[in-house]
């Protein structure tokens, strides 16, 4: 049998859901059909068999102790039959002696003699056909005595088998008809009408994947159930194309930065060589402190890149985050930078609920440990000297929130959107390679959190970053 869900062709898919359905429709009709034909041609047989017997049963009569029986002319009519139906009859009283008729004509298995002519009809074999047979009772009076006359007719079945077949073939000829016509047409229908699918997947095709740009398919040969599906395809090659072009734009930006560095290394390193060579020893060792500060700034900015790197591609970081607590994790990050801060004369302090406070959320600890880090890095290095960068942490039931506030210069609102940008830096006053806070947003992107920045409500001057998490 076959079965619409294995089957990969679209055409016979449709074909055999719409087709299956209707052949089993055909297939029920066909059998509900027969039988109302057999139901039919039953009862026209069996009341003509009542008839033959009823006419029989009037024509009895007693004729020296004997039962005679004269069949007229409209009876002879009963039994005529285009088919050459045999008919046979008998006559027997209430011991089974034969009166009149045929002998050893079958009785019935059993006596079930019913209704207003104490009559029943069964099906038989006698004299090796199979007929349709009837018997009923009628009382005679001989001598003033009532005895009981059984009658029997039976007839063969070809007749009826004929009303049969013209009963009911002609209704599933034309049931079949209509099922190959539906089939014709449903063929018809579905390669004409699948006809945008081909031409969809000819669009598709024919489009450059080198030159999203121009990428576009023209929905308006489509049908409207097809149109979402061109839709949803145009705007995946937009998504794709914004994505592209953010990517080339991160290379030749990161090739921007990585070159600067290399080439000031490459002048450092022919610097310092000069100097061996003429022994300015005071010369060669502030080329080898200048190529060390390079060095440092070529790692960060490599080391930031890769960070990056990282939170953008962590796509299936939802499956693989787990309960961590946000107060131990900034801790240990204010813990880490103390140094950096003390080598600044920063006071980088920490505002907990309580000193045992356990505050979880749903996160990668690197992830987590790598922007509290970014925050507090971006913190301490616009802040001045003398300056203060407070971290605090609070919680509720249903989320946690991380607060960074410093009081240095801040940002102006009109640019706090667009620091989040790749390389975006609004002062060189401080070191910094423009991708600290680039790299917060795509890693609260990834735990599913979400960064602001606002101006400092405690200080004149300065800057809060808020990330709000779900608990």
């Amino acid at each position: 049998m076959i079965v619409p869900g294995s089957i990969t062709s679209l055409r016979v898919r449709l074909a055999a859901w719409l087709l299956l359905p209707l052949s089993a429709f055909v297939l029920v009709c066909g059998y509900l059909s027969w039988q109302h034909a057999v139901a039919v041609a039953d009862y026209v047989q069996d009341r003509d068999l009542l008839a033959s017997a009823k006419v029989l049963s009037d024509r009895l009569i007693w004729e020296d102790d004997n039962v005679r029986a004269s069949v007229p002319p409209s009876a002879l009519s009963l039994f005529v039959s285009p088919e050459r139906d045999q008919v046979f009859l008998s006559v027997t009283d209430g011991s089974g002696m034969v009166l009149v008729g045929s002998p050893e004509f079958p009785p019935p298995p059993q006596l079930k003699l019913a209704g207003a002519d104490r009559a029943q009809w069964y099906d038989t074999v006698f004299r090796g056909q199979p007929i349709r047979a009837v018997m009923t009772r009628r009382p005679m009076y001989d001598g003033g005595q009532e005895r009981d006359i059984n009658i029997f007719v039976g007839k063969t079945t070809r007749s009826h088998d004929r009303m049969v077949d013209s009963l009911w073939l002609p209704t599933v000829t034309y049931l079949v008809i209509a099922l190959l016509l539906a089939v014709v047409l449903t063929v018809f229908a579905l390669t004409r009408e699948l006809r945008p699918l081909a031409w969809l997947n000819e669009q598709i095709a024919a489009q450059d994947p080198s030159r999203l740009e121009d990428f576009n398919i023209d929905t308006r040969r489509l049908h409207t159930e097809l149109r979402p599906v061109a839709d949803t395809v145009n705007s995946f090659a937009r998504k794709l194309r914004a994505y592209g072009q953010g990517q080339r734009r991160f290379i030749a930006d990161a090739a921007h930065q990585l070159r600067t560095p290399l080439a000031l290394q490459a002048s450092q390193l022919e610097f310092a060589r000069m100097a061996r060579q003429h022994e300015r020893v005071d010369d060669m060792d502030a080329a080898l402190r200048a190529l060390q500060n390079s060095n440092r700034q070529l790692v960060d900015v490599t080391n930031k890149l890769l960070m990056l790197a990282q939170a953008e591609h962590s796509s299936n970081a939802p499956a693989r985050l787990e309960p961590v607590d946000l107060a131990q994790c900034a801790l240990r990050c204010v813990e880490h930078l103390a140094a950096q801060a003390e080598l600044r004369r920063i006071d980088l302090g920490m505002n907990l609920p309580s000193v045992d406070s356990i505050i979880r959320v749903r996160a990668q600890p690197a992830l987590l440990d790598a922007l509290i880090a970014n925050l507090l890095d971006n913190a301490l290095r616009y802040t001045p000297e003398g300056g203060r960068v407070t971290v605090s942490v609070r919680g509720t039931e249903k989320q946690a929130e991380l607060c960074v506030d410093d009081n240095g210069p801040g940002i102006p609102a009109e640019s706090r959107e667009r620091v989040f940008e790749r390389f975006v830096r609004l002062s060189n006053d401080a070191e910094g390679t423009g991708l600290g806070l680039a790299i917060v947003r795509e890693i609260a992107r990834t735990l599913g959190a979400a960064v602001t920045l606002e101006a400092n409500p405690d200080e004149v001057t300065g800057l809060r970053a808020r990330v709000v998490f779900r608990a």
